[in-house]
């Protein structure tokens, strides 16, 4: 089909056009004279049945109201006389229609042509052209159309500015003359833009999101990406007229597309090996030939030695060649890197003035044209230096290209850091002990603290044994000690990782058995996991999780009362206020991991001023002595009543590990416990009844003003409402209600119910949920605990800060 045969096809006639609206010709005296197939089809009138008769027959004879108003049909202008009508079909019922009148001069007895139509089809045309003229004037997409023959016979203003030219002066192109030198970049498609066209004609199937690369007219020096799309375009009849092309310049996406690729294939090689030259050689497998043409890695010779580099700005540095990949390795490089040319290890030297020169002197990254210097920097110091090359027909490095390299280098030098410090095995894992036990324990309102901790490795500085205090709700506190079979890094890692289970199970409130039920599981779970790992146990890590030892104890300040469990541990030692000396008969429970007996615990009374010593077996036991002479001395030690505990520590240190020096990791936590005054607990037991809610807020709020609380009455009342609400509504029998006043306000609500609620955020129909959201806005902190006769919802309350 020729492109004038496609123009005639496609039907761009208006709904007033006369070849395609009701026409009527009339004469001078408004009789119909001529009738047209379309009058026909719009008013039921056949021509013997309206021919003679005056217009009024089928329209009104004036103008009626317009519902909208009417444009003046400014496409039409030979027509006159545009109106809205009400015209009267054949069968009786009216209809809105739009009219233009046009005389006839020199026609004999035809005066005038009346044409009509539907005015909803004249709006409906109205909006189609709107649209139209919005595709072709304001699209940030590219849109044009191509004839069957494949020549451009339009296209929308974003298309003329990615051209750089007006329509007129390329209309009638084919394709590969406006891109000769484009290409797709993706797959699964014809390989040119005339095969995917050709296609799309000869199939009628479309074809989606292709990228296409090349260079536009308008900015001939860049590649450009395009999203296209390539469709067959049809008229009503089926008549096929070309094909619509789609284009979106996706360079910027396709770009940062690219990058996050790169960054995630490095992220992938580069740091997998503690070896300087492998990791050195793994940026330049990565970055050629996607990113440059050549890249080469330069390392200052300290570093390859693991010593210290030199400092940042430092041009003085002896720079050693340690990795070099070319896209092309017979390539020409340009004169300077001629000059620099050298085998792997030998040394290099950049003359003054060079992008290398004046990327050490300067300490940053340097961009020369298409030479890209980027330092390997680590902390204040410079390991070295990457280059990036582009060939001369490459464009230059964007900024979002220089940014990329200088994250490509930083990954490489954070990784070639790491394989030089590898051999400072001391410093680093003195820091990794600073960051599993605890330096810092905060003053709790339950107890009085002291601690000890000496590991076993001198070298290392680390060891299997730890220690912890966990703050609990309801004032309590949790008290940890445990032990890791074997010595160093490997059992501090360990150690860690129990450490925090340990801390994650406590601060949910879970009691000492089922918390030493759940790290038993994990540890067994993690124990058939690495032993499943292929090539265990030759050559794998030994386990040291199985076989672990924990003390697990709560003690709860308002009861004075004390929950403690054990699994395979020592007991603790309790020394009561005068000085009696104890270690109760805790059930042992078998060590982490092994399982096959229940944890038990036990509760006891600890008047206030007991002492409890947690420890592990470093302390008391020893090649030269068994441990009951152990135990024996350190009850001696702590029998002194009137020594701090951290007198008492040290001598306990001091008498049972002379010299500080000990054949196993020890660990020792001293603990004098302490009780709330009565006056700073108030209790409450009230029956689960509707009105329970109101007295519960009459009696917080009654003691808060007792307490000279009062600024917290009103939200204290909502979080006592809400909660006990929640309680009469969902459990059964009594419920109690206790204020705490410590270093917070404490508001708890128990009741026999063992489901606890749940935050969630309700919908705008929801007619409730909303409570426990507006709790949780109130307060610091809330949470659940679990009792063998129900559950506790408790919360915490900042004081009022006072000016």
């Amino acid at each position: 089909m020729t492109a004038r045969n496609a123009e005639r096809s496609t039907d761009f006639r208006g709904p007033l056009d006369v070849t395609r609206a009701a026409t009527a010709v009339v004469d001078a005296q408004d009789k119909v004279i001529g009738w047209s197939p379309a009058a026909e089809r719009l008013l039921g009138y056949r021509p013997q049945e309206i021919v003679g008769r005056p217009v009024t027959t089928f329209l009104s004879p004036g103008p009626t109201r317009p519902v909208l108003p009417v444009p003046p049909l400014s496409l039409r202008p030979q027509f006159q006389g545009n109106e809205i009508r009400v015209a009267r079909h054949r069968d009786g019922h009216e209809l809105i229609v739009a009219t233009a009148a046009c005389a006839l001069p020199g026609a004999g007895t035809a005066t005038r042509v009346l044409v009509a139509t539907e005015l909803k089809d004249l709006r409906q045309w109205e909006s189609r052209l709107a649209l139209l003229h919005g595709l072709a004037t304001q699209s940030p997409l590219g849109l044009a159309i191509y004839d069957t023959e494949l020549r451009l016979t339009w296209c929308n203003a974003a298309y003329e500015r990615e051209i750089g030219r007006p329509f007129s002066e390329f209309r009638g192109f084919r394709a590969d003359q406006l891109y000769s030198e484009g290409k797709f970049v993706t797959q699964g498609h014809p390989p040119t833009l005339d095969a995917v066209m050709h296609q799309v004609l000869d199939t009628g199937e479309p074809f989606l999101d292709l990228h296409f690369q090349g260079r536009p007219p308008s900015d001939p020096e860049t590649d450009h990406i395009w999203s296209c799309a390539y469709y067959r375009l049809q008229d009503a009849d089926g008549h096929v007229f070309g094909v619509c092309e789609d284009a979106f310049d996706i360079s910027d996406r396709y770009k940062a597309q690219r990058r996050l690729a790169l960054l995630v294939e490095a992220g992938r090689g580069i740091g997998n090996t503690l070896d300087v030259r492998i990791t050195a050689r793994k940026i330049t497998e990565v970055a050629v030939p996607d990113f440059a043409a050549a890249v080469t890695v330069d390392l200052a010779g300290a570093v390859l030695e693991g010593g210290v580099p030199a400092t940042t700005g430092s041009a003085a540095m002896s720079l050693v060649r340690v990795a070099r990949s070319s896209a092309e390795e017979d390539d020409e490089e340009d004169e300077e890197s001629e000059e620099n040319e050298a085998e792997d290890d030998a040394e290099v030297e950049y003359p003054s003035g060079s992008p290398q020169d004046r990327s050490l002197s300067s300490g940053g990254l340097v961009l020369d044209d298409k030479t890209l210097v980027v330092p390997l920097r680590a902390g204040n110091s410079n390991l070295g230096i990457v280059t990036f090359l582009r060939g001369a027909g490459s464009a230059a490095f964007d900024s979002g290209e220089v940014a990329l390299a200088d994250e490509l280098a930083a990954r490489t030098a954070v990784s070639i850091d790491n394989a030089r410090r590898f051999t400072r095995e001391r410093t680093a894992s003195l820091a990794l002990q600073r960051q599993l036990l605890p330096q810092h324990v905060p003053e709790q309102s339950a107890v009085e603290l002291a601690h000890r901790y000496l590991p076993a490795d001198d070298v290392t500085g680390v060891g299997g044994d730890w220690f912890d205090v966990i703050p609990l709700s309801g004032t309590r506190v949790g008290l940890v000690v445990g032990d890791v079979v074997g010595h160093g890094l490997q059992a501090a890692a360990t150690m860690g990782r129990l450490r925090t289970t340990v801390r994650a199970f406590a601060q949910m409130d879970m009691d000492p058995v089922e918390l030493l039920s759940r790290v038993d599981d994990l540890v067994a779970q993690s124990a058939e996991e690495q032993r499943g790992e292929p090539g265990s146990p030759e050559g794998g890590h030994a386990d040291v999780t199985t076989g672990a030892t924990c003390l697990y104890a709560v003690y709860d300040p308002v009861s004075r009362r004390c929950v403690m469990a054990r699994a395979g541990h020592l007991p603790p030692a309790v020394v009561d206020p005068d000085g009696a000396l104890s270690f109760p008969d805790l059930p042992a429970g078998p060590p982490l991991g092994l399982g096959g007996l229940p944890f038990e615990s036990m509760e006891t009374e600890l008047p206030v001023g007991s002492l409890l010593a947690l420890f592990t077996d470093g302390l008391v036991e020893a090649r030269d002595r068994d441990i009951d002479h152990g135990l024996d001395t350190l009850g001696r030690v702590l029998s002194d009543r009137h020594a701090s505990l951290e007198e008492l520590c040290d001598r306990a240190v001091a008498e049972l590990l002379p010299g500080g020096s000990t054949a196993d990791d020890t660990a020792l936590l001293l603990v004098r416990t302490r009780a709330l005054d009565a006056s700073r607990v108030s209790e409450w037991e009230l029956p689960a009844e509707p009105v329970t809610a109101g007295r519960a807020r009459d009696l917080a709020t009654q003691q808060l003003h007792d307490w000279g609380l009062d600024e917290l009455a009103f939200a204290t009342e909502l979080v006592v409402s809400e909660l006990v609400t929640n309680a009469v509504r969902y459990a059964e029998g009594p419920i109690q209600v206790r204020l705490i006043r410590d270093r917070t306000l404490l508001c708890e609500v128990a009741d026999t119910g063992h489901t606890s609620p749940h935050l969630r955020h309700s919908g705008e129909d929801d007619e409730g949920g909303r409570g426990l959201f507006i709790v949780a806005q109130l307060v610091q902190r809330w949470g659940t605990r679990y009792t063998r006769s129900g559950k506790t919802i408790w919360t915490e309350q900042a004081f009022p800060t006072t000016g």
